[in-house]
């Protein structure tokens, strides 16, 4: 993949962040100046880079029902200058060019200027790291998995949150946990939506292993899953390698068992009897169910496994399903969900993508930023609907024909209400923090992958369960060290 074009030094438009405006978010001292524009969009780059690895290609499903009708609120003062985006490839193509469209209009009606690059989720980490190591690169930063490491190099969201809390009601609890630092009281991101993470399974398969409606607990994933590769020798696709969707199916075990990385007073809490049966439980479905394939997986290869029918059942969101749905109906039919599998101590999972976005303290442009994430969030039955419903909403009253979409999906499913059970997917679902905030020791945990690699070094047979947890929480206890001595995490 191609590097992007080259990124500007946000510096040299000569931006002064301190000039205020008559806006809500002025106060706060930022600028009111650079908004946004649609100089690179209106040329045509809509969508400058592709994903390397997307969870999604291929031609689109098509649209039924009508699009929801876009809102534009005028800014407050004149604006000028530029706005520059740093954000991933979205799974669901038809985002991205919605998503390209509506900020060109945007920029065209304020007169700014704007840029986006889009790049595979997988380098966005590495992208923003290095931008703000630099000090200088993107205005405006979107990732799908918690940012909380960046909190001391970002600006506080706080105004921002206080804004659409003013006019849309109360923040989703999941999103504000997964965006605050309780012991700062600083938002480090800001969180105008999030994707579940149900679980995928093919019915045919299952069926034939008696469970027609898929399994509904860990112990009848094992079973199920197991008589499937015995029988057909498609396995099971729960992912052990050092990526987001791993990550993610890691925590989903783990709580089901009982366990948590830390306790809900950010007192690390990883080595228990929960979390060494959680992970005995892991080496006994990788024996009996799966293959050595997940411990080398990027975030695409589960999808492509469940679609190509190389796996029965996959921890994912709705993307694998949608992208059946444009290129083989016949397997977008026979793709099921199931809410969160039922453990010893509980049925719990783990949000599949959690919007971060993020202001590095270098952008000039805070103000222009923080504005244009007001005017996204006021569209969100816009995000919502182009994203074939895989981004639901951080401030619910935003969508209200959201319940209407799940029971008769606009884009074909069959049956329509295939997505029924995402309803009550709130109730199922939990920020990585779990049943504590998702500080910054959460998100280093997270995106270095300690987790992932705690089950799969007993997968392997490199180390058995409970030393694997050992060895884990030493690693974990100096992580947590490191930042509660910066005073950024509780304990």
């Amino acid at each position: 993949m191609a590097d992007p074009l080259d990124i500007p030094d946000p510096s040299r438009h000569g931006l002064d962040p301190h000039q205020l405006g008559a806006h809500p978010l002025s106060g706060h001292g930022l600028s009111r100046r650079g908004f946004l524009s649609s100089t690179a969009l209106a040329a045509g780059a809509y969508g400058v880079l592709a994903a390397c690895a997307s969870e999604s290609s291929g031609p689109e499903a098509k649209a039924t029902g009508q699009a929801p009708k876009e809102v534009f609120t005028s800014p407050a003062s004149k604006l000028g200058g530029s706005l520059n985006i740093l954000m991933w490839s979205h799974f669901i193509p038809r985002h991205d060019k919605w998503f390209d469209a509506f900020l060109a209009d945007w920029g065209k009606r304020v007169g700014v200027k704007v840029r986006v690059d889009h790049i595979n989720t997988v380098d966005v980490p590495r992208r923003a790291a290095s931008e703000i190591q630099a000090g200088k690169g993107h205005d405006l930063i979107q990732h799908i998995a918690p940012f909380s490491q960046y909190e001391p190099s970002v600006l506080d969201m706080a105004d921002v949150v206080q804004e659409a809390n003013r006019r849309w009601g109360q923040q989703l609890e999941l999103c504000r946990k997964s965006s605050y630092n309780p012991n700062t009281k600083h938002f480090y991101a800001y969180c105008p939506g999030w994707s579940p993470d149900p679980g995928d399974y093919r019915k045919s398969m299952w069926q034939k292993a008696g469970m027609p409606n898929g399994p509904a607990s860990w112990d009848d994933l094992l079973r199920g899953a197991a008589e499937i590769k015995r029988t057909t020798g498609v396995p099971c696709g729960i992912g052990l390698s050092p990526e987001t969707d791993s990550n993610m199916a890691a925590r989903a075990l783990l709580w089901s068992f009982g366990g948590s990385v830390q306790d809900e007073n950010e007192r690390v809490a990883i080595n228990s009897d929960a979390t060494v049966a959680a992970v005995e439980y892991m080496a006994r479905l990788f024996e009996q169910a799966e293959t050595s394939e997940v411990f080398s997986w990027v975030p695409a290869s589960n999808n492509q496994a469940l679609i190509a029918g190389k796996s029965s059942y996959i921890l994912n969101s709705i993307s694998a399903w949608r992208t059946a749905m444009g290129t083989n109906r016949t397997i977008g039919d026979d793709i099921f969900f199931t809410p969160a599998l039922r453990g010893p101590k509980a049925a719990l999972a783990a949000q599949h993508v959690i919007q971060q976005w993020i202001i590095p303290k270098y952008s000039p442009n805070a103000a222009a930023a923080k504005e244009f994430l007001l005017h996204y969030t006021a569209n969100f039955p816009a995000v919502t609907y182009n994203s074939e419903l895989y981004d639901l909403p951080g401030w619910p009253s935003l969508v209200p024909q959201l319940n209407g979409w799940l029971d008769n999906d606009p884009y074909g499913a069959k049956p329509a209400n295939k997505l029924s059970l995402l309803k009550s997917a709130t109730s199922w679902s939990a920020n990585i923090g779990y049943p504590g905030p998702s500080n910054p020791a959460i998100g280093e945990i997270f995106n270095t992958n300690l987790l992932p690699t705690m089950f799969g070094r007993a997968a392997r047979g490199q180390a058995s369960p409970r030393q694997a947890v050992a060895d884990a929480e030493r690693q974990i206890n100096a992580i947590f060290k490191n930042w509660r001595g910066r005073g950024l995490v509780g304990g």
